[in-house]
């Protein structure tokens, strides 16, 4: 019997978690800060059992738990990996995370593959999917003697269009403050041979936009630094390598006003305590709070009073005289803000939405564009296509290593065809499949 430990018990991880109970040679045990969380998502299976855990404890709960199992799967917020991956060099176990390989966590790599172990990351669907579905198609161009000169990939978790019913076209799926903070990171990508750099304060501006069928119109911004993934892919020709973020429409605009105003700001200020959401923004534009603060918000934005991302500012509350929530930061304010409006009620689905498209050049000198797509819905009253896309690949992955048919040590993403290939066909058992076409291309 195979012995899994999880660390976390969050939004994402129930459809993984109950994959790994149902194959009857593991015992898994999940371990989380509310107890009561783990025994909801263990619940009916003999094989299963919760614990509850304190990461800010240091007691040796974690170090004891890791030693008595096999593998490790962190579901812990990130800057919990490269803790918990030390105690498993100690304790020589494998771990898998779907979270980004941080510079620490590559630091890890020579002694993991001295200890023959695997620390496997980027193994959900933003990092995850995408890297395994874009490498299966690259491979394959390769293989049969073409060259992909052009590549984009675009990916976004959304509401279903049906129940995409508020000004921003946004409901969250998973942590809130994650969303907000990547509105903080810069762009770097390579466009027709240039490589094209993008500020923070500009990753809103000059999105482009794509309409699919059945689905609306959406806007897509630059996402983080897309360089690297010329090498990652092995996409060593390529004019082009831009990965992109989709929401629906308005959601730039929106966000672009949000981030001037300095609401993604994570500054401490103790000061907050006690104030209206009215006084905090008069506050943040620098006017009192009895003046008129809608029409002074506009005017410090260049903006009509009466303007969409006004009435939007205004739909979410922030120039109510209600009392903010427990906060530290203008970031927090706005998180519960958003937790508060932007949430999915009973019933309602979330759609997570993948495409690459391939320009390439095939062995015959003849151009052709691929694309490869997932549009993916979450199950009414059931788990969310957020938490599937996600925690369906790490426990697949987790079960490739349990069952010792992954012949890879280090720090490892899955872009090897000893794992995309067995994991993309599960994923497909699982009703989760990415749609690929082929077409002349026509410049």
């Amino acid at each position: 019997m195979k012995k899994i430990l999880v660390l976390g018990a969050g939004l994402v991880s129930r459809p993984g978690v109950t994959y790994l109970l149902q194959q009857k040679d593991f015992v898994v045990t999940v371990a989380s800060r509310t107890v009561a969380k783990a025994q909801t998502l263990v619940r009916g299976f003999p094989n299963g059992r919760a614990l509850p855990l304190d990461m800010d404890r240091p007691d040796g709960e974690l170090s004891r738990l890791i030693r008595e199992n096999d593998i490790v799967v962190s579901l812990l917020p990130w800057v919990h990996h490269v803790g918990v991956a030390t105690q498993c060099l100690e304790s020589r176990r494998h771990m898998v995370t779907t979270s980004y390989v941080s510079p620490d966590m590559k630091k890890l790599d020579p002694e993991a593959k001295k200890r023959r172990l695997l620390f496997l990351n980027e193994i959900g669907v933003d990092p995850g999917i995408d890297h395994m579905s874009a490498k299966k198609i690259i491979d394959e161009v390769y293989r049969e003697g073409g060259v992909v000169l052009h590549f984009h990939s675009d990916c976004g978790g959304l509401p279903a269009p049906e129940s995409n019913d508020n000004p921003f076209g946004y409901k969250f799926s998973w942590s809130p403050r994650g969303v907000l903070l990547a509105s903080k990171n810069r762009a770097r990508f390579l466009e027709d041979g240039k490589i094209v750099e993008v500020e923070s304060r500009d990753i809103f501006h000059g999105f482009k936009t794509e309409v699919i069928k059945g689905l609306g119109t959406f806007e897509i911004y630059p996402n983080r630094d897309s360089l690297p993934y010329r090498d990652t892919y092995g996409l060593k020709d390529a004019l082009t390598v831009k990965r992109g973020t989709y929401r629906y429409s308005g959601w730039c605009a929106a966000l672009e006003i949000i981030v001037a105003l300095g609401l993604v700001d994570d500054t401490p200020r103790p000061h907050l305590r006690g104030l209206s959401f009215r006084q905090i923004i008069a506050g943040v534009i620098g006017v009192g709070p009895e003046e008129a603060i809608v029409e002074k918000t506009a005017e410090k934005l260049g903006l009509a009073p009466d303007s969409e991302i006004i009435k939007s500012l205004e739909w979410l509350g922030l120039f109510s005289e209600e009392i903010i929530p427990e906060a530290q930061s203008y970031l927090d304010v706005l998180c519960r803000r958003m937790e508060k409006k932007l949430f999915y009620r009973e019933g309602e689905r979330d759609m997570l939405l993948l495409k690459h498209t391939f320009l390439i050049e095939n062995r015959k000198r003849t151009r052709e564009r691929i694309t490869s797509t997932l549009i993916d819905f979450g199950l009414p009253h059931g788990d969310t296509s957020m938490a599937r896309t996600v925690s369906l690949p790490l426990a697949i992955g987790t079960r490739l290593l349990a069952e010792e048919k992954i012949p890879l040590v280090g720090v490892q993403i899955p872009v090897h065809p000893e794992i995309y290939r067995p994991v993309l066909s599960e994923l497909a058992k699982l009703g989760i499949r990415m749609e690929e076409k082929r077409m002349p291309w026509k410049p």
